[in-house]
């Protein structure tokens, strides 16, 4: 189950979506975001859905990889959906006791379980197909025009980039330490829920120990590199944005035209 999770991994390719500037799929991925939450009707869904599906095809990235990344997900989901089935008021379908799943209730299930599932695969085609260095130059070129005020751009960059680098490493120590204690006797697997969760609590020692001890690691292999943040960095390569990135952009604006019409015209 660790090893599915695919947020912060990266998927080598030479696909016409891995060359893209990241800047413009940072971009790109913070307006879909946004999109799946502006659209509220279903043929909404099918747009984005289709947008999505055609990211996939063009950025080669295996399926089963992408689907996989939703099986850690799944129990969130779920427990969503059963919340909006039986809270959300309105025409009753079932009822057993206390218990009752309306029209409503249903749809607005289904609809948050879509969103879902697009919002974490969407999100997951940016680290999927953009390299952690290729993040923290986009990130960082779309905060410059902030530090006129103060913000450390590069900074904050280099943070939620790391952060998303180490999350698979993070997930490789723990699976590493769940194994070494199954083979000293320990039960993950058998009992209940709340017994599954009270038998990870040795886990987390270990995993704070590797986690302060990775991040020392890191701090260190910085400092003999002499880094020293923003100042006069330099790049070894420089973005750019090309025709295929303004070709991106362009088929973008029709996605989100289409769903801004959807919205007007079908609201």
């Amino acid at each position: 189950m660790i090893r599915d999770i695919t947020l912060g991994q990266y998927y080598p390719g030479s696909s016409w979506i891995h060359k893209l500037d990241p800047r413009v799929k940072i971009l790109a991925t913070l307006l879909y975001i946004v999109a799946l939450f502006v659209i509220h009707k279903f043929s909404g869904f099918i747009v984005a859905f289709v947008a999505l599906e055609a990211v996939i095809i063009i950025s080669k990235v295996p399926r089963k990889f992408i689907w996989r990344g939703l099986k850690p997900v799944l129990l969130i989901i779920a427990f969503t959906l059963l919340i909006n089935m039986f809270m959300i008021k309105g025409e009753v379908l079932w009822q057993m006791g206390f218990l009752h799943i309306t029209r409503e209730g249903l749809r607005t299930a289904a609809f948050m379980g879509i969103r879902l599932v697009l919002l974490i695969i969407g999100s997951s085609m940016l680290t999927l197909t953009t390299r952690p260095i290729g993040l923290t130059d986009g990130i960082e070129a779309l905060l410059s025009p902030f530090k006129k005020l103060g913000l450390p751009a590069h900074e904050l960059a280099m943070m939620m980039t790391i952060a998303l680098r180490f999350i698979p490493t993070l997930l490789e120590e723990t699976d590493k330490i769940i194994k070494a204690q199954q083979a000293r006797g320990a039960d993950f697997e058998s009992g209940n829920i709340l017994r599954r969760a009270k038998a990870l609590v040795p886990i987390l020692v270990p995993l704070f120990i590797s986690a302060f001890r990775i991040a020392q690691d890191l701090a260190m292999a910085m400092e003999a590199r002499c880094y020293g943040g923003s100042v006069k960095r330099t790049r070894m390569n420089e973005m750019k944005m090309g025709s295929r990135d303004l070709v991106a952009a362009l088929l973008f604006m029709v996605f989100l035209a289409l769903i801004i019409l959807q919205r007007v015209f079908m609201g």
